[in-house]
Order: C-alpha cells, then sequence, then structure tokens
C-alpha cells in the first residue's frame, strides 16, 4: 500500500499568506499512489449500490471519474455556473466572504440513484453541503461523501447533516 501522505506537496502560503496548499498532483502523477488512491477511495462503496458518483469542480474530478468507474456507475460533473451546455439545477452556497454557486444538468439523475459524492479535500464544508442541497433536490439518494483529505480543523463534515463521511486522510 502506498504512503499517500509521503506524496502530497505542501506548499506554505498559497494561495495567499498563512495557507497551506496541500498539493496532491504528486499522488495524481505516480502510478501505484493514483491507482491504490482510487481502489481505497472506492473500497468502503463497493456494495453499497452507488449508480451515480458526483464529482465537484475541479480537482475532484480527477478522483471522482476513476471511482466511479470502479464502482461501475456512472460519473456527475458537479461545476460552477455556466460550464455546463444543458440545462441545469443551480443551488447557490454562503461563503465566508460573499456566496457562489454550484450547477449540474437537469438530467443527471433519476429518482432513486444512489450517489457518492467525491472531492479532493473538504475544508469547511460549505461546496459539499451545497453539492448534496443540488443532488438531493433532484431526487437523487445521498448515500455518503468521501474525500481525499479532510481538514478537520474546520470541521466541514459537520456541514453535511448527518450523510456518512469518509476520509482517506485527516489534517488537523
Amino acid at each position: 500500500m502506498t504512503d499517500l501522505r509521503a506524496l502530497i506537496r505542501d506548499i506554505p502560503d498559497y494561495p495567499k499568506p498563512g495557507i497551506l496548499f496541500y498539493d496532491i498532483t504528486p499522488v495524481l502523477g505516480h502510478a501505484d499512489g493514483f491507482s491504490d488512491l482510487i481502489d481505497r477511495m472506492a473500497d468502503p462503496f463497493r456494495e453499497a449500490g452507488i449508480t451515480k458518483v458526483a464529482g465537484i469542480e475541479a480537482r475532484g474530478f480527477t478522483v471522482a471519474a476513476p471511482v466511479a468507474t470502479e464502482l461501475e456507475a456512472g460519473f456527475i460533473p458537479i461545476r460552477k455556473p455556466g460550464k455546463l451546455p444543458y440545462q441545469v439545477h443551480h443551488r447557490e452556497y454562503s461563503l465566508e466572504y460573499g456566496t457562489d454557486a454550484l450547477e449540474m444538468h437537469t438530467d443527471a439523475v433519476v429518482p432513486g440513484d444512489r450517489v457518492l459524492v467525491v472531492d479532493d479535500v473538504i475544508a469547511t464544508g460549505g461546496t459539499a453541503a451545497a453539492a448534496l442541497a443540488l443532488l438531493s433536490d433532484a431526487g437523487a439518494e445521498v448515500i455518503a461523501v468521501s474525500v481525499f483529505i479532510e481538514l478537520g480543523f474546520l470541521d466541514g463534515a459537520a456541514a453535511l447533516g448527518g450523510v456518512p463521511f469518509h476520509a482517506l486522510l485527516t489534517f488537523d
């Protein structure tokens, strides 16, 4: 089993002073590490009857799409406004300073779809909570949220309203 933490590059003061950025691109570029990451993110959900995996823009796509393949499920891109070419469901959410929004195609899920939400990192949980609301409003049954890295000191899992949560690595 690959030591995934050893492959993550810590970049201080990015994107602004005082922030420590956890760069996962070395994991993505390491064939065994990337394969291990995908297997470990998919493993807890192999028997959960997942029909779709939703990935949150943008780094979440790099993990969610291969997890969907592993689970023999479809993939749903959840994107920032204006990025999808078809009719969309739209959900605004609050940030520390202002608001943002997420969108997905109106035909991305059908009632009864069992969806796993996947992202690279969860910080405060606002983006993941908005994705959950977007999917639930469209009739999907959200089974869980799975992330590569949880910034535990920000307690983002608390924003998920009790939806089961899985993180491979937690940084406190």
